[in-house]
């Protein structure tokens, strides 16, 4: 496992932007609501799993424990960011989630390599301390794109093509969260997912398609090749509006659509994950 640094691992260079950035996150500003918290917060932590996993520990059957789903009730964008647990519904009708929730928590020891759920193409790097850390977000085509959060260190460049399977990054826990809540916040990958420049769940409920290509057992590659893709739908300065009106979206009251046509769900993506270090995923107990 590669050697990361604490400024790596947590995002924190330059020290002066991040500490500005944190501020912003717990104060807001005139276009974007404070982050919302409360004791129902606590909810979000697992302080047994997280410690096993700051000191590298992996299950022994090589499964990686998911710690937040998707929320299907997601609380309204001009309500700000909410960490709280009120009004949560995952895809299995469970509660493995939280108010703002919008991706899927994948509890991993920093280090882990992260690798591309499908082929496509990198159109944006960035690192944003309020806003997820160090992220590579990939074009996969027909409306597709996946974005890996929390990163320490990416191994690819804006403009490459990568393919299934292929290391993208490091994982770390960089970003707020890890700061606030160290030690009992667990690292973890946080993978969203976005359809026609909308936030998606990757996991099927009832009468859904799956956007994993095993259902909702996703499984990591398995190094059969893909057949050729279509390319990317977007440049760079499509994906940047596309990270601002996702990531800020209260200050986007109105939105022109990036995409000509609606694509439907499609069973694509593998886990974002090497074989050699997992061969599926787990949910605690909540």
């Amino acid at each position: 496992m590669a050697r990361l640094s604490l400024l790596e691992i947590f995002g924190l260079d330059p020290i002066e932007l991040r500490a500005r950035e944190a501020w912003f996150a717990i104060r807001g500003d005139a276009s974007v609501p404070a982050t919302r918290f409360g004791l129902s917060s606590l909810g979000v932590l697992h302080p047994a799993l997280s410690l096993k996993t700051w000191l590298g520990a992996r299950r022994s059957d090589r499964r990686v424990p998911i710690t937040n789903l998707f929320n299907r009730t997601q609380t309204p964008i001009t309500a700000g960011w909410s960490v709280r647990k009120t009004q949560v519904r995952d895809f299995r009708g469970g509660t493995l989630t939280y108010d703002s929730h919008n991706g899927t928590d994948f509890a991993v020891p920093v280090g882990t390599v992260v690798v591309a759920a499908a082929p496509g193409k990198v159109l944006r790097i960035s690192s944003e301390f309020n806003r997820g850390g160090l992220k590579v977000f990939i074009d996969h085509g027909r409306g597709l794109v996946t974005t890996s959060n929390h990163l320490a260190r990416a191994l690819v460049r804006v403009g490459d093509v990568v393919a299934r399977g292929e290391p993208i990054a490091l994982s770390g826990y960089s970003g707020i969260d890890a700061l606030v809540a160290f030690p009992w916040s667990v690292p973890h990958v946080h993978f969203n997912v976005w359809l026609d420049g909308r936030y998606e769940d990757p996991f099927a409920a009832s009468g859904e398609t799956s956007l994993w290509i095993d259902g909702d057992d996703p499984r990591p590659p398995d190094g059969t090749s893909d057949a050729a893709w279509d390319g990317p739908d977007l440049d760079e300065a499509s994906m940047d509006r596309l990270f601002l009106e996702n990531y800020y979206p209260t200050r986007f009251p109105s939105r022109e659509p990036l995409y000509r046509e609606v694509h439907a769900r499609e069973p694509r993506l593998t886990l974002p994950f090497r074989p050699d270090d997992f061969v599926g995923i787990m949910f605690p107990r909540t």
